[in-house]
């Protein structure tokens, strides 16, 4: 039997895991989103909130311990909110935030946790937020990490799991000091980032992603991440690939009472809609003006309803992708759904050895093709190790000194059985005869049936930057191998002659002998 704070990774894509948390109330499937309790207020009950889907919910251990105390501690959290399911607990760091500080001491506050039964728990840390004093700031790493320190003697592990707060909000020199301090200390079985609710707010989603690639690859990967306060559909994708585990969001229900109606790309008010674009059980049976004639109370609960189905709909969207190995082709989709995700999306190329390191060859089951589309596909990782093994692993079997360039069609996949690469052959018969496409740019005849490289579909009109990019490993390919002389063909797609004549431009630049481009017979 699993004991409590146990992680189980059980599958993998980039740095995304789908995993296992063992809590006192149950086994928590990661990636999970917590939907935020509030004690004091919530139009939607706990009991629908678990009907939407959702197997654990997080409240704030300091509100109940300020209006609640005596009967959570009665109670327990879990009867206290009616649920039998997983419940986390905040220790108070947004109010700390919020309003410069907590009626409640570091020991009162995990004392209260372990009192009312919490299934995971959180350290009272001192959050940075997007503090422009940095002075401010590292008082913050520093303070969480002492009274981490001393909650060592008072957290009971063996009765729940127990969270690391990682502060430093936008200064990555100290979100990095944070991350190594606790990651030297023991018995915490979960970490988690803070302070990225104000750069969420601004559309900063470059800080985050790099915030929470800083945290990961300095953490245990055996140990789970969360990343306090992240519920917006468009972002989750992206950091579950750096690495996230668990989120917790009340962004279902304050967009609710601020009439603000959720979908996977933006938000809308609801009284700009004529139509809604989705089929979740609030939505199909209702149009907006029905909800707008709805008393606010309940218009207010069908809209949070609504919003939590869309925010379970990103995460199982997001393991769906990886257990099909397809997260990268998923992030490139839902980088267009805004300029500042496009623009954090760009970033993944700084990682690209940290994400290719992590991302799987080929998976269980059926083999699923990878689709090609613009430049960010360059930095997919399985193009990248291409690129890779091509001029570290890869040898020739053919030790020719003359090279035969061939472009290839992704219909005619493997490359060894289209009719150009038969033609020249027989052509041929002495040469090494390699094909060439734009994004995986060789794929030599030994090759041709490993993956990714007949299991792919391309762009039929590649950018010229993917098309500069592609010449360019063609090119390092050719060096790094010796090639005396290059023969280029091409054919009649508008792709395969810039291709063709970018590669002998490059070829000549470098001095190397190329014969082409040649269009190929017939």
């Amino acid at each position: 039997m699993k004991t409590i704070g146990s992680f189980e990774i059980k599958d993998i894509d980039l740095a995304a895991r789908i995993g296992r948390l063992y809590t006192p109330h149950g086994v928590l499937e990661t990636p999970a989103l917590l939907p935020v309790i509030d004690p004091l207020r919530q139009e939607l009950s706990t009991k629908e909130i678990i009907e939407t889907g959702f197997r654990a919910v997080i409240t704030n251990a300091y509100l109940l311990w300020l209006r609640r105390r005596e009967e959570a501690i009665e109670k327990g959290v879990h009867e206290l909110l009616g649920v039998s399911s997983i419940v986390m607990t905040d220790s108070g760091a947004y109010q700390l935030l919020r309003y410069g500080r907590v009626h409640v001491s570091p020991r009162e506050i995990i004392e209260f946790q372990q009192r009312i039964g919490s299934d995971i728990a959180v350290i009272l840390d001192v959050p940075t937020g997007a503090s422009k004093d940095r002075q401010q700031a590292e008082y913050g790493v520093k303070e969480t990490l002492r009274r981490a320190v001393q909650a060592l003697e008072l957290i009971d592990v063996e009765n729940r799991v127990w969270t690391l707060p990682v502060q430093g909000g936008p200064y990555i020199d100290l979100v990095k000091y944070s991350a190594l301090e606790s990651a030297k200390l023991p018995k915490y079985q979960l970490y988690a980032l803070g302070s990225p609710t104000i750069s969420l707010e601004r559309y900063d989603y470059s800080t985050i992603v790099e915030m929470v690639f800083t945290v990961r690859s300095i953490l245990p990967e055996q140990k789970p991440l969360h990343l306090f306060g992240a519920g917006h559909p468009m972002i989750i994708p992206f950091v579950v690939a750096l690495g996230v585990d668990m989120f917790d969001s009340a962004s279902y229900i304050l967009y609710a009472r601020d009439d603000r109606y959720m979908t996977p790309s933006r938000t809308y008010r609801l009284h700009d809609l004529d139509y809604f674009p989705c089929s979740c059980p609030v939505c199909v049976k209702r149009e907006p003006k029905d909800l707008m004639e709805l008393p606010k109370p309940e218009r207010t609960r069908l809209l949070a309803q609504h919003n939590l189905y869309v925010l379970r709909q990103a995460i199982n969207e997001v393991k769906t992708a990886i257990r099909e190995g397809r997260l990268w082709e998923l992030l490139e989709e839902k980088s267009r759904a805004h300029p500042s995700i496009h623009t954090a999306f760009r970033l993944f190329h700084k990682y690209v050895d940290y994400l290719e390191k992590r991302a799987p060859g080929v998976k269980g089951g059926e083999v699923h093709g990878i689709f090609l589309y613009s430049e960010e596909s360059l930095w997919r990782p399985h193009i990248q190790r291409h690129y890779r093994k091509l001029l570290s692993s890869y040898r020739p079997r053919n030790t020719s000194k003359k090279l035969v360039l061939f472009p290839v069609s992704s219909e005619e996949k493997p490359v060894t059985t289209s009719k150009p690469y038969r033609l020249l052959k027989k052509m041929y018969p002495q040469l090494h005869i390699v094909g060439y496409a734009p994004f995986l740019a060789i794929i030599p005849e030994e090759l041709a049936e490993t993956y990714p490289l007949s299991q792919h579909e391309y762009t039929r009109n590649p950018n010229k930057i993917v098309i500069e990019e592609t010449a360019k490993q063609i090119i390092a390919y050719i060096k790094h191998h010796n090639y005396d002389e290059v023969i280029v063909y091409t054919n009649s797609e508008e792709w395969s002659r810039e291709l063709a004549e970018y590669v002998t431009l490059l070829a000549r630049k470098e001095g190397i002998k190329i014969v082409g481009p040649i269009s190929l017979p017939g």
